[in-house]
Parts: C-alpha cells; structure tokens; sequence
C-alpha cells in the first residue's frame, strides 16, 4: 500500500470518528436531501476519494469496527497473482481462469472491452458463456464449467483453447437510423462470438450444434457489502410493487406473490450477478471466485471447479498420455495406487483435497471485499446536474434505476456456515440510506445477441462516472457494447424492451437536456 493511500485511510477514520461520535442522534437524520445523496453508500459505506484510486477505498465502517489491518491482508489476495508454489499466494489450478481477481477487475471496476479472448490481457473481463441455446432455460454446457477455464497449469489442458475464440465487434442501425430527431447521431456495436468444435477439450454434453456463445463482463465490486445489507423483506416488497404495477418479470425468481424460488437451500433472495445466481455476499460472487477463478482450495470448498459435471472433463484428462506422462511431477504427493489413470480421475473429482486458502486468509480476504466504499456522488449542486436528475425521474429511468434504499440490521447471513450471523469479524452497515441507483430485478432489454436467457439484473449505477479514471475505459452493459452513455441508454430502446417507453421520451429531449441526463449519471 503507497503513502498517499495511508494518507486516505487515516483521513477516513478521522472522518468516520467525527460522523459516528460527534453526533448524538440519528446523524443521516441531520443531513440536507442534496448531502444525503452525496453520501452514497451512507454514511458508514462512503469515501470522498474521486481519484483513480476511487473504488479502492475501506468503508468508514471498516475503521470504525479496528478492522483496517485486515482490510489490506485481504486486499493482497485481491491484487496479488496467485501461483503454484509462493504461500500464501498458491494453490493455482490445475485449471484456472485469471491467475489474479484484479486482471478480471481493473481499477476494481468493470472489464474493459476487448477485440480478441486473452485472459491474462490486463483488463479482460470477460467470462465466456457457453450454453445449450436450444434446451428450455438455455442451460450451460455441461463438459465445461459456468464460468470456462481458458487457462492450465502444466501438464493439464484448459477446457477452451482460447487461441481459438473469435470476438468480433459488429455495427447496428437501430430504427432510428442511429440518429436523434435533431440530428446529433451515435454509433452501436455488439460482440458475436464463436469458439469451434475443436477448441473444446472435452467431448460436449449438448450437440455442438446446439451451443450458443456470449459473454460477460464483470462489474465493479465496490459497495457489495452494503447491497447486501438491503433486507430481504424489502427486496420482496420491490418485486411485489413492480408486479402490481405490470412488470415483466422472471418467472424463475417471482411468482407473482412471492419468490419463486430461493438461493440454495436457503430462505434468502437472490439478488447478486447479472443472472440473480447468488443470495447472500458470504456466499456471492467474490466469495465464490476467490475460489473457482484461480482454483486455490480452502477448508470449506477442498475440491476443484472443473466443469458442472466433474467426470466429464475428469475422464478426458485421466485417458490423455500428456497428461498421465507427467502427472506424479505435478503433484508428487498424490496417494499413488500404480493406476494413473485412476490416480489422475481421483485427483481431480477429489472434495478433501489439502487446503491451499488458510481460514485467515479468507476471512481477511472478506473483510476487504465486504468493506469496500462507493466513490460520493459528485456536484450534485451542479445546475446542470440537477436538470439531469429531474429528466432521470421524468423520463422513468428511475423506476428500474430505484435511486435509494435504506439497509437493515445486517445481520447477515452465511449459507456456507463459515461466518456466524453478523459475523464481527466483518464490517457491518446498519441502517444506512444508499443510492445504487438499481431496482436489484432483472428486466429484459431484448438487445441482439443479448445476454444468455435475455433476464439480466439492473446494474447500479454509483461510481460508473468514475469509471474512465479508475480503469482507464468507461465500457458499460454486460458485454461492454456501449463504450459511453448515450450507447448504453440507446441499447434500452428495441421495441420490445422493458425500457423503450424512457428510451422514446429520452430522443425527444434537447441536445442540452440529454447531456444534462448524461451529466448527472457520471456525477451519481
């Protein structure tokens, strides 16, 4: 950690004491509406830092809670390449899909857009998709994993031979031509991707035939502690007020009165990943990838991501001579039984492998992921601004684009049972109004080439204005399609979209009043 981040945390802490003890009473409460929404995360959730380094910062919780030390071992785990062999940064593979989360994750924001598949491209973001586009739910594929290994360790093989995926960046017309009613026009692209037959290691499950390709870019990670913390009964009451009022929605989540389903065995809501796929943080995105992005094992997950079903990719590798050639070097520990193909097949669908990840680790590891601020919103006061943020309302973006919530107790849970309820050794955001700026439902935007099932979570909106700073691109959507603003809101308007009724009011705006729409989502 350099200087001038010690600077920042110092100062955070000052600026925590001074919220937390200086005020006697309910300080949000004490608040003007236009400081209120300053504070984005709340609070305990916001930092005032608007440099490059902005979606970096601990949460004043963090400080608050003497949790400061753990933050930064966790954020090592973050930033660091993991390796075979350098503790406690080891344990990669045998398969793996970044060697590091901050590759994924630039500046510790959204991917970046890419021309070609690379993994180890600094900025790519991108998860590959791969999935049975013709069988009900386009279900993945099953010989390769939800989110596919394009990387090995010696002497495996990688599941999708990445030289032989092709991105291309393809223009569309829209039926506006592309162009708004008083002449200012903008330029559309989407991704087509296409992986042959031959690129996949292991026989498909699905006909070849059948496969369908997309991708997915990951988001920024700052802020997800205090999403977390949104209740679950609130969350509900969301989806039952947007049912009423005639939303379209996933039949797969909602069932008209109540959830349709839950996350796991739980009794928790979905709510994180463009699919709605995890509930709870503890066993959410970043909790998962620590895991299966690089492979490295830990006490609760001593076993390897492989593909959804393990066997498939297992077998082809037990009966490759490359692979059996030199397998007792890879991991000359391995209980040998003189069979190596079957020493090979136990070794990869083992579930008590050694622990690679120590219990600290992790725990530091989610410190620092659930106690990462979001950036303050910026000159709000801004005139100019404020056009914007009354067109965002008029024109209906907020009614996905939910602007704030108010988070519960948080005492959050963990369907892993690793952390305890309100676990104390990680930060905790009581009772904080937060600005997101997303309704947590998935809509559909019916785009070409759109995302796998077409449903796809709204994203919030905070700290995305910071983006062309923090990582050096200011892509948006999940694929990163739009490389700007207007792109993204324009992706909204097929005419069977959710959005096309805000779309259709947004082109019929001045050139003055759209640039204000624009201004005030970079400033939130």
């Amino acid at each position: 950690m350099n200087w001038n981040r010690k600077i920042r945390m110092a100062c955070i802490g000052l600026a925590c004491s001074m919220l937390i003890f200086g005020c006697h009473k309910d300080p949000e409460s004490q608040l003007s509406p236009l400081e209120e929404e300053t504070y984005a995360g709340g609070l305990l959730g916001t930092t005032f830092n608007s440099s490059s380094s902005a979606y970096e910062d601990p949460t004043p919780a963090v400080e608050r809670a003497g949790l400061t030390a753990a933050f930064m071992y966790g954020e090592y785990f973050f930033e660091r390449t993991i390796t075979q062999g350098t503790s406690p940064f080891n344990g990669l593979g045998p398969l793996y899909v970044r060697s590091s989360c901050i590759s994924c994750h630039p500046g510790y924001g959204h991917g970046k857009r890419m021309d070609r598949y690379r993994a180890d491209e600094w900025g790519n973001g991108y998860l590959l998709v791969v999935y049975d586009k013709t069988a009900p739910g386009e279900p993945y594929e099953k010989s390769v994993a939800g989110m596919p290994q394009t990387k090995a360790v010696e002497p495996f093989k990688p599941s999708i031979d990445e030289d032989q995926i092709q991105i291309s960046w393809l223009p569309y017309t829209d039926e506006w031509g592309n162009r708004f009613p008083d002449g200012e026009s903008y330029d559309l692209i989407y991704p087509e991707v296409y992986i042959p037959q031959t690129a996949f290691y292991a026989p498909t499950d699905a006909p070849y035939a059948n496969l369908g390709f997309r991708l997915e870019s990951t988001i920024g990670i700052y802020g997800t502690g205090l999403l977390d913390a949104i209740p679950d009964d609130s969350l509900k009451a969301q989806y039952l007020k947007e049912y009423l009022a005639g939303a379209d929605l996933n039949p797969a989540i909602w069932a008209g009165s109540d959830w349709a389903s839950y996350y796991g065995s739980t009794t928790h809501p979905k709510r994180f990943t463009y699919a709605l796929s995890r509930g709870p943080l503890q066993d959410a995105a970043g909790a998962n990838a620590i895991w299966n992005i690089t492979n490295v094992t830990r006490s609760d997950r001593r076993k390897h991501y492989l593909s959804l079903v393990p066997s498939i990719y297992a077998n082809t590798a037990a009966n490759d001579p490359d692979v059996q050639a030199r397998f007792y070097d890879y991991f000359p520990e391995w209980n040998k039984t003189g069979n190596v193909h079957d020493d090979i097949y136990n070794y990869l669908t083992c579930d008590t492998l050694p622990v690679e990840m120590s219990d600290e680790d992790y725990v530091n590891f989610m410190v620092w992921h659930r106690g990462l601020a979001v950036p303050a919103a910026r000159n709000l006061g801004d005139e100019q601004i404020q056009r914007g943020r009354q067109l965002f309302r008029d024109m209906g973006c907020a009614t996905c684009h939910r602007p704030s919530w108010t988070t519960g107790s948080d005492n959050f849970s963990d369907p892993n049972h690793f952390f305890a309820d309100g676990d104390r050794r990680l930060p905790r955001y009581p009772y904080q109004k937060i600005w997101p700026y997303s309704d947590m439902i998935q809509h559909r935007l019916h785009m070409v080439n759109d995302i796998r099932t077409g449903w796809c979570r709204t994203t919030p909106l905070w700290g995305r204005g910071l983006s062309e700073i923090c990582t050096g691109a200011s892509d948006r959507m999940h694929d990163c399609r739009a490389r700007n603003v207007i792109e993204a809101i324009m992706w909204h308007g097929s005419a069977q979209s959710d959005a096309r009724w805000t779309v259709e009011k947004f082109r019929q705006l001045s050139k003055a009043d759209r640039d204000a729409v624009v201004a005030f989502i970079n400033a939130i």
